[in-house]
């Protein structure tokens, strides 16, 4: 299973950015899929989640509203749409999943036990 991520850059502070999640060894719909995200000196954090067999998306508070989880199931690709970007929110995002579905649920990612990650897409927002 390989997760190959895209779409990060930088961008101006009220900007969005649409992230990509490339997924090859195994079905979008038997996996808990989502994204977490690290700043540099803080810690890892979960930001949106989505499991199709359960049929339920998470988002973290800060993003609600401004982020969008969705993916195409034919091309097994699971994106990220960021709206209305904060510089709080510049950092590694990662692409990561479980062949558990239930890992995502609408009151939470579990995202500590994750099968695989991708190697990150650096997001920066200026002020």
């Amino acid at each position: 299973v390989q997760l190959v991520e895209s779409g990060g850059g930088l961008v101006q502070a009220g900007g969005s950015l649409r992230l990509s999640c490339v997924v090859s060894g195994v079905s979008l719909d038997v996996v808990a899929i989502g994204w977490v995200r690290q700043a540099p000196g803080k810690v890892r954090e979960p930001v949106s989640c989505t499991s199709i067999r359960e049929g339920s998306t998470w988002y973290t508070d800060s993003v609600k509203g401004r982020f969008t989880i969705d993916s195409d199931n034919a091309k097994n690709v699971v994106y990220l749409q960021m709206n209305s970007l904060k510089p709080e929110y510049a950092a590694t995002y990662s692409c990561v999943s479980h062949a558990t579905p239930v890992y995502c649920s609408h009151y939470g990612f579990y995202y500590y036990d994750m099968d695989y990650w991708g190697k990150g897409t650096r997001v920066t927002v200026s002020s």
